[in-house]
């Protein structure tokens, strides 16, 4: 065995030899020497990047806002273990991307890649480019979801209220006041009101299936990251045994499979001219709207909403609980929301638009913690250059770095503050702000909101609606505080900030 000394001087003497080595490789003759300069340093500066690229995990937030500040509006590239992205920020590239044809840069084969759907989706194969078959869902979702809001919200005000009093009491006592773990409990909220919009009130009743939708969301994550990260040879079987380990998805689907199978049946007794009313929600709205030169089945129809339920789930629940985790920090704009809230709830569920106040505290809670950093994305499916020269080959990412750009100074003046008033209009903003304590207002037009936005989130009407649903009922009746408000209260996985379960907020009744 080696003493501790004598190891020590072994290994500074390797260190020393392999130095004077490289440094006497350039003095041989130039090609030789920079061929086996090459050779050498090349395993090391593989090792560097993939070493940069598996970071991407945990850093990626930090990684993309160097990037966006050292890039000056130009495109940067970000490895991550599995995607090679290109993030573009400047108007005129993501009108580009925007532009570019779904058959070169596919937002669904992107979202295939993020999801794994044959591994967590009971088999759906979503294709890559899914042209006309993938309208439907757009149309679903867009417009007569958005369309069919003002039925809804009534019905949702009182299960939100119902059931988060229901929560409310479960939790525990602490010290005398009741202490909430707020992350779980809004996302048994969402659920329940995500069941209730999509799939009808008689199934959100069932809480077997509530308990499902929730754990399936969570596995979906979990297996589509397992299924991205082991290496390829081994992807296929690795995702088969996740997939048959997934028990919620059996029951999610199950439940919902035979209510589609009914409604075909309704469907083709309407065709014969028998009197069956249609139902108003997304399983029927998925039917009406899928290609007409296409049959699907009750499981095709599922598969579908599968993908619905899991964009409506998390990142609503996300951005509600960083809004409350918002209350509990600036109080000062509980009042002045409480009492446009008491004036003009009744014409926001008349028509599921307004409350501007309520709707840009919401907006700049999103601004400062986004749930996800990076947004836009779309996975080349055809080698693909923008203006620049900047070039994507297949299979890399163009995305844009969505969490930096809000976090600008050149896009948003005082940046990195809070106000949650910055997006109302001025002549409302003088009518709230009588002690001027509200005093920033967001100069419009930014220098993106000229961008075509037709590649916004389908549902975000929807979602918005939800949120004002919620945080609107905790506003009128209670006042929030943080247990711990030094404590952290989110983590990041890649490009997503998630809200911890063990942060406490204690909702005091009004």
């Amino acid at each position: 065995m080696y003493s501790q000394t004598e190891t020590t001087t072994y290994r500074d003497t390797v260190v020393v030899v392999l130095l004077l080595c490289l440094a006497a490789l350039p003095l041989g003759s130039g090609k030789s020497a920079s061929k086996m300069t090459a050779a050498i340093t090349a395993p090391y500066w593989f090792f560097v990047k993939r070493i940069r690229a598996w970071s991407y995990l945990l850093n990626a937030k930090e990684i993309i806002e160097t990037g966006y500040q050292k890039s000056d509006g130009e495109p940067f590239e970000v490895l991550s273990p599995d995607v090679r992205f290109t993030f573009v920020s400047d108007a005129k590239h993501i009108k580009e991307l925007d532009a570019a044809p779904g058959n070169v840069l596919s937002l669904y084969a992107a979202a295939k890649h993020l999801l794994q759907p044959v591994h967590t989706m009971n088999g759906f194969d979503w294709f890559v480019d899914r042209g006309v078959e993938g309208i439907g869902f757009v149309r679903t979702v867009r417009t007569l979801l958005t369309n069919n809001m003002t039925k809804l919200l009534p019905e949702l005000r009182v299960l939100a209220r119902t059931r988060f009093e229901k929560l409310l009491q479960s939790n525990k006592i602490v010290d005398g006041t009741r202490h909430s773990p707020v992350y779980p409990m809004v996302m048994k909220l969402v659920v329940l009101l995500n069941a209730a919009s999509l799939f009808g009130s008689e199934i959100a009743k069932d809480e077997g299936f509530q308990e499902s939708a929730l754990s399936y969301v969570e596995q979906t994550l979990i297996n589509a990251e397992i299924v991205k990260l082991v290496p390829k040879l081994i992807a296929r079987p690795v995702g088969e045994f996740l997939a048959s380990r997934l028990d919620s998805q059996k029951v999610f689907f199950s439940r919902l499979v035979p209510i589609a199978e009914q409604r075909i049946q309704d469907r083709d007794l309407r065709n014969l001219g028998h009197d069956i009313p249609k139902q108003a929600d997304c399983i029927q709205w998925i039917m009406e709207t899928m290609p007409r030169d296409q049959s699907w089945s009750a499981e095709r129809i599922i598969q579908e909403l599968m993908a619905i339920w899991f964009g409506s789930v998390h990142p609503l629940c996300n951005t509600i609980v960083f809004a409350i985790h918002d209350l509990c920090l600036h109080p000062e704009y509980a009042e002045p929301i409480r009492k446009e809230l008491e004036a003009q709830y009744g014409a926001f569920e008349a028509t599921g638009k307004g409350l501007p106040l309520l709707d840009s505290f919401i907006k700049e809670s999103a601004r400062l913690t986004p749930v996800e950093s990076l947004s836009t994305r779309r996975c080349a499916l055809q080698p693909f250059n923008f203006s620049d020269g900047t070039k994507l080959a297949v299979g890399d990412w163009a995305v844009t770095p969505c969490g930096a750009i809000m976090r600008s100074e050149q896009h948003y003046p005082a940046a990195s503050e809070f106000n949650g008033f910055r997006f109302v209009d001025p002549e409302r903003l003088k009518q709230v702000n009588n002690d001027g304590s509200f005093h920033l207002a967001q100069p419009k037009p930014s220098k993106l909101t000229d961008v075509d936005n037709s590649f916004l989130i389908p549902g975000r009407f929807y979602a918005t609606a939800i949120m004002k649903v919620v945080l609107g009922h905790i506003i009128m009746n209670y006042d929030c505080s943080l247990v711990e408000p030094s404590a952290p209260r989110s983590f990041m996985w890649r490009t997503a900030t998630v809200p911890k379960d063990e942060t406490m907020v204690v909702f005091t009744p009004r």
